[in-house]
């Protein structure tokens, strides 16, 4: 069956410069090496891969898979899915909305390499995903950009918090202070390199997002000028890949080459889905300089 599938598996790429959907494999705890061997090379190439019709995935089986590409990454302050090892859950029915541009858990030192996501109930209309490329996004800066990016350090913290409960009616105040006292219940601050070094590929990527709060050396009023010259350059449309997603499709992609946005376009329509993020890497500057926890209280 992993010969037959492995003839079967098809890489299609999406957009020009990050994107690619798999075909013709299952994902299962028990891939063959050679078929795990393509995603790796494909997840390097393209940033995030899709595969669609995945249905057979229940939570037990993808944390199986995506233990596979990784040690289990725990997050630092929310708890998993109830009956799960690792599972973060996203439901929308609960206020929780993943809408601003973000690469999951900057807020400490160590983050993860791979996020596994998966549909599981999706609204018939809206709530795609986009990812965006760091790297493309470096490499398009003028050259003066690049010189003064390549300096740049970043303090990140949980206290910006992209899957914050969001106003709506079908969540009250209550339910938001809960998730939010959750999620802050240790607050981190970070420094890391506006420019990393990608551990495996040996490319500059920004690493920014809604956790990235400010700049070191730099006050408030100007760090959010200069971070949104960069972040524009991150979300600048070529430099991206929508996802429409069907339930049973599970995205993957490296975390610490790309920034992601889920589009909270479907209303009070249900959007559920759940995420196992695994391996961790502490970014590095060009000088080799890792970053660090500032404070965590």
């Amino acid at each position: 069956m992993a010969t037959n599938q492995a003839k079967q598996l098809k890489v299609v790429q999406l957009a020009g410069r990050i994107g690619a959907e798999i075909q013709g494999i299952q994902l299962s705890g028990d891939l063959d090496p050679s078929i795990l061997n393509e995603i790796k090379q494909a997840l390097h190439e393209h940033k995030v891969i899709f595969l669609r019709g995945q249905n057979h995935l229940n939570d037990a089986s993808q944390e199986a898979f995506a233990k596979l590409l990784g040690e289990p990454y725990a997050h630092p302050t929310v708890p998993v899915k109830n009956d799960t090892n690792y599972i973060f859950e996203l439901d929308s029915q609960l206020g929780a909305k993943a809408n601003h541009w973000h690469t999951d858990v900057t807020f400490v030192p160590e983050v993860p390499k791979y996020s596994i996501l998966r549909g599981v109930t999706i609204p018939e209309v809206g709530g795609d995903t986009v990812w965006a490329n760091t790297n493309t996004a470096y490499e398009d800066l003028p050259a003066a950009l690049k010189g003064l990016a390549d300096r740049l350090w970043a303090i990140h913290s949980n206290e910006f918090d992209y899957a914050q409960y969001k106003r709506s009616d079908a969540v009250d105040d209550e339910v938001r202070k809960k998730y939010r006292a959750v999620f802050e219940s240790t607050i981190y601050q970070t420094r890391h390199p506006v420019v990393h070094v990608h551990a495996e590929t040996g490319k500059k990527h920004l690493l920014l997002g809604g956790f990235a709060g400010r700049l070191e050396g730099y006050t408030t009023s100007e760090s959010e000028r200069l971070l949104s010259i960069f972040d524009s350059y991150v979300t600048h449309l070529e430099n991206t890949v929508r996802w429409k997603w069907n339930e049973g499709d599970v995205a993957i992609w490296d975390n610490l080459a790309t920034q992601h946005y889920a589009v909270a376009d479907y209303g009070n329509n249900h959007r559920l889905v759940r995420r196992v993020t695994v391996g961790k890497n502490v970014p590095v500057s060009q000088n080799n300089e890792a970053s660090r926890l500032i404070d965590n209280k």
